[in-house]
């Protein structure tokens, strides 16, 4: 079964290399958006397996794009995953009372990006 992975963040390089790394190491169907408004449609539009969200973005930010995420019938179920390069452990308490699937840190290791995701969600 191909996963169907939706990647939102501001950033174009941090959407391309995520993307080329989950298609090409795990054959993911890659959707991606560069704001948190957009992950929203995408999100209902495409209906992903799951969702890599980017917690720093203007506008609006991850957190907050993760509640109307939630908020949402459509996309209330979807595993997210928050991508930070906040490490610090108070961060890290934040997102996880936010109801995250998983946090992931920035930088990412291209090469393990996918087991790191599938291994967060027990996906085998």
């Amino acid at each position: 079964m191909v996963r169907r992975i939706l990647i939102i963040d501001d950033e174009d390089d941090i959407r391309e290399v995520a993307a080329l790394s989950l298609e090409s190491v795990a054959g993911w169907e890659i959707i991606a958006a560069n704001s948190g408004a957009q992950g929203v449609a995408r999100a209902i539009e495409h209906q992903p397996d799951a969702i890599l969200l980017d917690v720093m973005m203007p506008g609006m930010d991850g957190p907050t794009t993760f509640r109307e995420l939630r908020k949402n019938p459509a996309t209330a179920k979807i595993p997210v995953l928050l991508l930070t390069a906040k490490v610090q452990s108070s961060d890290q308490r934040r997102f996880a009372d936010l109801g995250v699937d998983a946090i992931l840190f920035k930088p990412f290791d291209p090469l393990t990006l996918s087991a790191q995701i599938a291994g967060a969600l027990g996906w085998s």
